[in-house]
Protein backbone atom coordinates (compact mmCIF):
# COMPACT_ATOMS: atom_id res chain seq x y z
CA UNK A 1 0.00 0.00 0.00
CA UNK A 2 1.43 3.52 -1.17
CA UNK A 3 1.78 6.71 1.60
CA UNK A 4 -0.69 8.41 0.06
CA UNK A 5 -3.37 5.42 0.14
CA UNK A 6 -2.48 5.13 3.84
CA UNK A 7 -3.65 8.60 5.03
CA UNK A 8 -6.64 8.66 2.43
CA UNK A 9 -8.11 5.59 3.71
CA UNK A 10 -8.05 3.79 0.86
CA UNK A 11 -7.44 0.46 0.20
CA UNK A 12 -6.36 -1.66 -2.75
CA UNK A 13 -8.45 -4.29 -3.99
CA UNK A 14 -7.85 -7.85 -3.65
CA UNK A 15 -6.30 -9.56 -6.89
CA UNK A 16 -7.34 -13.37 -7.94
CA UNK A 17 -5.65 -15.80 -6.22
CA UNK A 18 -6.77 -19.23 -7.35
CA UNK A 19 -5.35 -21.53 -4.54
CA UNK A 20 -8.41 -20.31 -2.67
CA UNK A 21 -10.37 -22.26 -4.27
CA UNK A 22 -8.17 -25.28 -2.40
CA UNK A 23 -9.63 -24.20 0.62
CA UNK A 24 -13.33 -25.16 -1.16
CA UNK A 25 -13.66 -29.01 -0.01
CA UNK A 26 -13.01 -28.19 4.06
CA UNK A 27 -15.45 -25.34 3.93
CA UNK A 28 -17.79 -27.91 2.06
CA UNK A 29 -17.66 -30.25 5.54
CA UNK A 30 -18.77 -26.80 7.29
CA UNK A 31 -21.20 -26.02 5.44
CA UNK A 32 -22.62 -29.46 5.55
CA UNK A 33 -22.17 -29.77 9.09
CA UNK A 34 -24.03 -26.25 9.82
CA UNK A 35 -26.58 -26.37 6.81
CA UNK A 36 -27.14 -29.84 5.48
CA UNK A 37 -26.05 -28.79 1.91
CA UNK A 38 -23.56 -30.93 0.35
CA UNK A 39 -21.87 -30.78 -3.16
CA UNK A 40 -23.49 -31.81 -6.25
CA UNK A 41 -20.71 -32.46 -8.11
CA UNK A 42 -21.51 -29.62 -10.55
CA UNK A 43 -18.91 -26.35 -10.86
CA UNK A 44 -18.15 -23.90 -13.77
CA UNK A 45 -15.75 -21.47 -15.16
CA UNK A 46 -17.55 -18.02 -16.42
CA UNK A 47 -15.82 -15.78 -18.67
CA UNK A 48 -16.07 -13.56 -21.41
CA UNK A 49 -16.70 -14.66 -24.74
CA UNK A 50 -13.22 -14.52 -26.51
CA UNK A 51 -13.31 -14.45 -30.63
CA UNK A 52 -9.65 -15.61 -32.25
CA UNK A 53 -7.03 -18.43 -32.82
CA UNK A 54 -5.44 -17.55 -29.72
CA UNK A 55 -8.51 -18.54 -27.70
CA UNK A 56 -9.62 -21.78 -29.71
CA UNK A 57 -6.21 -23.01 -29.19
CA UNK A 58 -6.05 -22.45 -25.24
CA UNK A 59 -9.62 -23.74 -24.98
CA UNK A 60 -8.83 -26.90 -26.92
CA UNK A 61 -5.74 -27.61 -24.54
CA UNK A 62 -8.48 -26.87 -21.61
CA UNK A 63 -10.64 -29.56 -22.95
CA UNK A 64 -7.81 -32.05 -23.89
CA UNK A 65 -6.69 -31.68 -20.06
CA UNK A 66 -9.71 -32.36 -18.35
CA UNK A 67 -11.21 -34.75 -20.95
CA UNK A 68 -7.62 -36.51 -20.25
CA UNK A 69 -9.23 -37.85 -17.05
CA UNK A 70 -10.40 -41.67 -18.48
CA UNK A 71 -14.48 -42.61 -16.79
CA UNK A 72 -15.24 -39.13 -16.48
CA UNK A 73 -18.50 -37.09 -17.77
CA UNK A 74 -16.94 -34.71 -20.93
CA UNK A 75 -16.13 -31.07 -20.14
CA UNK A 76 -18.77 -28.88 -21.64
CA UNK A 77 -18.35 -25.24 -22.98
CA UNK A 78 -22.03 -23.62 -22.93
CA UNK A 79 -23.20 -19.83 -23.44
CA UNK A 80 -25.66 -18.29 -21.55
CA UNK A 81 -28.40 -15.45 -22.53
CA UNK A 82 -26.14 -12.37 -21.24
CA UNK A 83 -23.41 -13.84 -24.18
CA UNK A 84 -20.62 -15.10 -21.55
CA UNK A 85 -19.08 -18.80 -22.01
CA UNK A 86 -19.27 -21.64 -19.14
CA UNK A 87 -16.86 -24.48 -19.31
CA UNK A 88 -19.28 -26.73 -16.88
CA UNK A 89 -17.18 -29.66 -15.43
CA UNK A 90 -19.20 -32.82 -13.84
CA UNK A 91 -17.86 -35.21 -11.27
CA UNK A 92 -19.29 -37.56 -8.30
CA UNK A 93 -20.67 -35.54 -5.20
CA UNK A 94 -18.19 -37.28 -3.18
CA UNK A 95 -15.05 -36.06 -5.56
CA UNK A 96 -15.50 -32.34 -4.79
CA UNK A 97 -11.39 -31.65 -4.72
CA UNK A 98 -11.14 -32.99 -8.02
CA UNK A 99 -13.56 -30.66 -9.26
CA UNK A 100 -11.64 -28.23 -7.49
CA UNK A 101 -8.51 -29.45 -9.43
CA UNK A 102 -11.07 -28.96 -12.86
CA UNK A 103 -12.04 -26.04 -11.98
CA UNK A 104 -8.56 -24.49 -10.88
CA UNK A 105 -6.98 -26.39 -13.93
CA UNK A 106 -9.46 -24.43 -16.26
CA UNK A 107 -8.67 -20.75 -14.53
CA UNK A 108 -4.95 -21.63 -14.53
CA UNK A 109 -4.62 -21.78 -18.20
CA UNK A 110 -6.51 -19.68 -18.94
CA UNK A 111 -4.92 -16.27 -17.11
CA UNK A 112 -1.67 -18.90 -18.55
CA UNK A 113 -2.65 -17.84 -22.57
CA UNK A 114 -3.60 -13.94 -21.51
CA UNK A 115 -7.06 -14.37 -20.99
CA UNK A 116 -6.81 -13.56 -17.31
CA UNK A 117 -8.87 -10.32 -17.77
CA UNK A 118 -11.88 -12.22 -19.24
CA UNK A 119 -12.64 -14.34 -16.10
CA UNK A 120 -15.39 -13.61 -14.18
CA UNK A 121 -15.85 -16.51 -11.45
CA UNK A 122 -15.98 -19.74 -10.81
CA UNK A 123 -18.54 -21.63 -9.03
CA UNK A 124 -19.30 -25.33 -7.06
CA UNK A 125 -22.62 -26.34 -6.45
CA UNK A 126 -24.71 -28.08 -3.52
CA UNK A 127 -27.95 -28.62 -2.74
CA UNK A 128 -29.54 -29.99 0.99
CA UNK A 129 -32.51 -32.52 1.71
CA UNK A 130 -35.09 -30.42 1.09
CA UNK A 131 -34.32 -29.66 -2.76
CA UNK A 132 -32.95 -26.01 -1.93
CA UNK A 133 -29.90 -25.09 -4.22
CA UNK A 134 -26.24 -22.67 -3.29
CA UNK A 135 -23.49 -21.70 -5.35
CA UNK A 136 -20.27 -20.99 -3.79
CA UNK A 137 -19.19 -18.42 -6.41
CA UNK A 138 -15.46 -17.28 -6.68
CA UNK A 139 -14.91 -13.65 -7.98
CA UNK A 140 -11.60 -14.08 -10.28
CA UNK A 141 -11.21 -10.48 -9.92
CA UNK A 142 -11.78 -9.95 -6.84
CA UNK A 143 -10.06 -13.19 -4.96
CA UNK A 144 -13.31 -13.37 -2.65
CA UNK A 145 -16.32 -16.04 -2.23
CA UNK A 146 -20.03 -15.50 -1.45
CA UNK A 147 -23.67 -18.10 -1.71
CA UNK A 148 -25.62 -17.89 -3.80
CA UNK A 149 -29.27 -19.01 -2.93
CA UNK A 150 -32.35 -18.87 -5.48
CA UNK A 151 -35.39 -19.96 -4.31
CA UNK A 152 -37.44 -22.24 -5.94
CA UNK A 153 -39.23 -22.03 -8.63
CA UNK A 154 -39.39 -19.99 -12.30
CA UNK A 155 -38.97 -16.57 -10.59
CA UNK A 156 -35.64 -15.22 -10.36
CA UNK A 157 -35.71 -14.26 -6.37
CA UNK A 158 -33.04 -14.91 -3.95
CA UNK A 159 -32.96 -16.41 -0.82
CA UNK A 160 -31.23 -13.72 1.09
CA UNK A 161 -31.45 -14.88 4.76
CA UNK A 162 -29.93 -18.66 3.88
CA UNK A 163 -26.92 -16.51 1.79
CA UNK A 164 -26.59 -14.50 4.90
CA UNK A 165 -26.48 -17.57 7.60
CA UNK A 166 -23.69 -19.20 4.79
CA UNK A 167 -21.69 -16.24 5.03
CA UNK A 168 -22.00 -16.30 8.81
CA UNK A 169 -20.82 -19.85 8.68
CA UNK A 170 -18.30 -20.00 5.51
CA UNK A 171 -16.14 -16.38 7.45
CA UNK A 172 -13.54 -18.34 8.77
CA UNK A 173 -13.12 -21.01 6.20
CA UNK A 174 -12.67 -18.67 2.90
CA UNK A 175 -12.31 -15.18 2.32
CA UNK A 176 -16.16 -13.77 1.81
CA UNK A 177 -17.03 -10.64 0.04
CA UNK A 178 -17.71 -8.01 2.19
CA UNK A 179 -19.76 -5.55 -0.14
CA UNK A 180 -22.74 -7.21 -0.64
CA UNK A 181 -23.41 -5.17 -3.59
CA UNK A 182 -21.18 -7.54 -5.24
CA UNK A 183 -23.05 -10.95 -4.80
CA UNK A 184 -24.37 -10.82 -8.44
CA UNK A 185 -26.92 -13.57 -9.02
CA UNK A 186 -25.73 -16.05 -12.03
CA UNK A 187 -29.56 -17.09 -12.78
CA UNK A 188 -29.33 -19.77 -15.19
CA UNK A 189 -25.62 -20.84 -15.19
CA UNK A 190 -25.59 -23.69 -17.56
CA UNK A 191 -24.99 -26.96 -15.54
CA UNK A 192 -25.06 -26.38 -12.46
CA UNK A 193 -28.50 -27.52 -11.37
CA UNK A 194 -28.74 -30.69 -12.65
Amino acid sequence: MRLLDILLGRTRAVGPDLDRLFALPSAAVSLEAATGFRPTGHGAVCFATVEGAAFEQTHREVRALLDADVGRVPVELSRDSYGYSWLVSRRSPDELSLLVNDVHAVNTELEAGGFGPQLLCSLAGFRDDGGRRVALVYLYKRGTFYPFAPLPGDRQRRDNALELRIRAVLAGELPVEGDLGRWFPVWGAPGLWE
